[in-house]
């Protein structure tokens, strides 16, 4: 009553307080441009469930893209929670520290712990997804020394956009809509109202009753940027609805405001007050499915939630492969987040990484594909043998099925990438991408007569067209003849010349060994210098512009690297003729290539050895540590050479050497045992935000590194590289 008797004393009329109107727009539309946050994921998950189809990234201490209802359609920049101490108003991603711990070494569960800088709060936050339907369930539990107002901050990015959103209050929940994609978030605790706020309502006559939660424009209404601009000394104005921008929702958590810690009278010391809350951010094509979707999963409580969530994940971990014991944490981490990266809907299309590096470009408004949330047929080659190594054969199957039937063209070819429904991305012609669904295709045994004509011909077919020169090179950049590129192409056509004569088609298979085998005899020719400027001058290219390695065609290097000789420009590709059974590992050329590999791109950090892509590479942190900018990038250490170095090293008997490799993969891992795309290269750091050896603000987890892994891992327990085609090796290497 005592808000009552204060309305009465300051001689308001209530009802005329609550006449006013409380369906208020926001001003600002549409407010700031919108960017993605950091790619470096500390953590990444979703049920082992195809019904529920939403994943959530972690990052920097706060919740970041969810993705739903498929894998390549991200639908939040972030949520939060902000910490109010008299005149401070904080956020969990600016002022406080982080950290993240896996709470089970099976199942895909992760906490953040934030810590203020000045020590007088606490924040751990659990994360699960409900395994019956698309809702990501937080389990908050809020600890502080002082008098603190709690508010939540959800940004939404509904449908693959910034802008576009329109967000508004019902009852208590919080819903927002772009399209057909729809978001709720409700609070076990439920959000403060008038009850709460009433003081603050009186403060100013044109607020409404409902002050403790406001849908605003991000940067100029929202409540964030109230709360700040005023210093917390008038809160922020509530407004029910914001339309058609890049709108933000802020709602005080009930039972969170006010919460005042007594002194322990022993040691004269502040009590930790405690607070408990589980919020559903839930989805659903229309908001109403959305609602329905978080009170369920409310209702259902985290705790149970959470027990089956552990439970599915416990069934896919239990059959996994014996690793040795101390790799073994990060082998389940890594083969349950690969698992995870599989879309739900289109059942075999496993995304690149669930990343946006660098942000993706100059802004987030509108819905393009700048990310890395997209199919690449060469990455999910990689992802499909590992599977295979780790004895998921099944998830191996729909990875071939996806290439053929969602992503092959009817020429035979691929796109250079795609959505997780097939639709193109990008329109360049990278040719290893034809060759390794017939290499996967033989590995796998489907050499049935309906694969060989619709898929493995079609596909050889074109490379005899086409080849062995590409449009882009397996670093999606040049144009030329590429070692890696065309040691994929000899594969696939020896394997391909397999499957044909199983299905009685000599005639192709003939013509398949034969270009091949050409191809073989010369592509030390097209692509190896002999007078290079590098000791002892005879060594692979990373790519030459036409079939002479030694005119010194200038090569370009993308993102403003400049212009070379291209003698001078070098890579390890070639250590693909190796893992592809087309080159013995003793090979004087490929000894004498890896002697210059190892001179201009070896470095030894504190991690391990680490090897640049090639020597100027720009993609990657400014010289100075800020994200990539596509002009002035430094290319950085990438953990995937890592594990091709590995695979070459146990191809030569250097098991040792080779476990070194997967050492360092091991160690290059984030907190939540994410292996990032690349490393930072050098011991100082610009403001400290990178450590030498760890991960930088590239494509984090990134599925390529993880089935590196993954493979080396296996290989290593079987002593063999069990991803060479056998019928390549047994051409090219047996009589040798």
């Amino acid at each position: 009553m005592r808000w009552l008797l204060l309305v009465m004393l300051v001689g308001v009329n209530i009802s005329a307080l609550l006449a006013q109107d409380t369906n208020r727009q926001a001003p600002g539309a549409p407010g700031a441009d919108a960017h993605w946050l950091g790619a470096a994921k500390d953590a990444f998950g979703t049920s082992n469930t195809l019904r529920s189809r939403v994943w959530f990234t972690l990052t920097d201490g706060v919740l970041s893209e969810v993705y739903y209802p498929t894998l390549d359609v991200p639908n939040v920049q972030s949520l939060q929670l902000i910490i109010v101490q008299g005149s401070q108003v904080q956020t969990e991603s600016e002022d406080t520290t982080h950290r993240v711990e896996m709470l089970d070494p099976h199942a895909l569960v992760f906490q953040q712990i934030n810590t203020a800088r000045d020590g007088y709060y606490t924040i751990v936050k659990t994360y699960v997804t409900d395994p019956h339907r698309s809702t990501v369930l937080i389990d908050i539990e809020f600890e502080s020394r002082v008098a603190d107002h709690v508010y939540l901050y959800y940004d939404p990015s509904l449908n693959n956009s910034g802008m576009h959103d329109s967000a508004w209050t019902e009852g208590d929940a919080l819903l927002a809509i772009d399209g057909d994609k729809a978001s709720a978030l409700v609070s076990s605790s439920g959000f403060a109202h008038s009850d709460e706020g009433i003081r603050d309502t009186l403060k100013t006559k044109d607020r409404s009753v409902d002050l403790e939660i406001s849908n605003g424009y991000l940067g100029t209404s929202d409540g964030l940027t109230e709360l700040k601009r005023n210093r917390n000394r008038s809160g922020f104005t509530s407004y029910s609805r914001a339309e058609n921008g890049n709108v933000v929702q802020v709602a005080a958590l009930k039972g969170f405001q006010g919460a005042q810690s007594e002194r322990d009278p022993k040691t004269d010391q502040l009590e930790r007050v405690r607070r408990r809350c589980t919020l559903a951010l839930a989805f659903g094509k229309t908001p109403a499915e959305a609602l329905q979707n978080a009170r369920a999963s409310l209702a259902k409580g985290f705790e149970g939630v959470r027990k089956e969530y552990e439970t599915g994940w416990h069934v896919y971990t239990a059959k996994l492969p014996t690793i040795e014991a101390r790799y073994r944490r990060q082998f389940e981490m890594s083969a349950m987040v690969l698992k995870a990266l599989e879309d739900k809907t289109y059942r075999g299309a496993t995304i690149a990484s669930p990343s946006i590096p660098w942000g993706g470009g100059p802004n987030a408004n509108e819905p393009t594909i700048t990310g890395y949330h997209a199919v690449w047929a060469r990455d999910l080659y990689q992802v499909a043998t590992a599977l295979d190594a780790m004895g998921d054969r099944a998830g191996a199957y729909r990875a071939l099925a996806y290439l053929f039937n969602i992503q092959q063209k009817p020429d035979g070819s691929f796109p250079q990438n795609s959505r997780v429904d097939g639709r193109p991305i990008g329109g360049a012609l990278q040719m290893d991408e034809v060759a390794f669904p017939a290499i996967l295709a033989y590995q796998l045994g489907h050499t049935d007569r309906r694969t060989w004509l619709n898929h493995v011909k079609p596909a050889a077919d074109f490379i005899l067209r086409n080849g062995p020169a590409t449009g882009q090179d397996r670093w999606e950049e040049k144009p030329g003849y590429s070692p890696a590129t065309i040691a994929a192409e000899i594969a696939g056509l020896v394997c391909a010349a397999h499957i044909a004569r199983m299905q009685g088609d000599a005639h192709s298979g003939d013509a398949y060994l034969k270009t091949a085998d050409d191809w073989e005899r010369n592509i030390e020719c097209w692509t190896a210098t002999t007078n290079g400027p590098y000791a002892p001058g005879n060594y692979y290219l990373r790519i030459t512009a036409n079939d002479n390695p030694n005119d010194g065609a200038r090569i370009e290097i993308n993102s403003g690297g400049g212009i070379f000789d291209e003698r001078e420009i070098v890579d390890a590709g070639f250590l693909e003729l190796v893992r592809l059974g087309i080159k013995a590992a003793d090979d004087p050329l490929v000894l004498k290539s890896l002697a210059v590999v190892d001179k201009l791109l070896k470095v030894e950090t504190a991690a391990g050895v680490g090897w640049y892509r090639y020597n100027n590479d720009a993609y990657g942190e400014t010289p100075d540590g800020k994200p990539y900018d596509g002009q002035t990038g430094v290319g950085r250490l990438w953990t995937l050479l890592d594990g091709e170095r590995g695979e070459y090293e146990l191809a030569r008997g250097e098991k040792l050497q080779a476990h070194k490799r997967l050492d360092a993969l091991m160690a290059s891992a984030n907190d939540g045992r994410m292996i990032p795309e690349q490393v930072w290269d050098r011991t100082e750091s610009p403001g400290g935000i990178f450590r030498f050896g760890s991960g930088t603000g590239s494509a984090t987890p990134l599925a390529w590194s993880l089935a590196q892994f993954i493979r080396l891992a296996v290989n290593l327990n079987n002593e063999r590289n069990i991803e060479t085609p056998g019928i390549v090796a047994d051409r090219y290497l047996k009589n040798r």
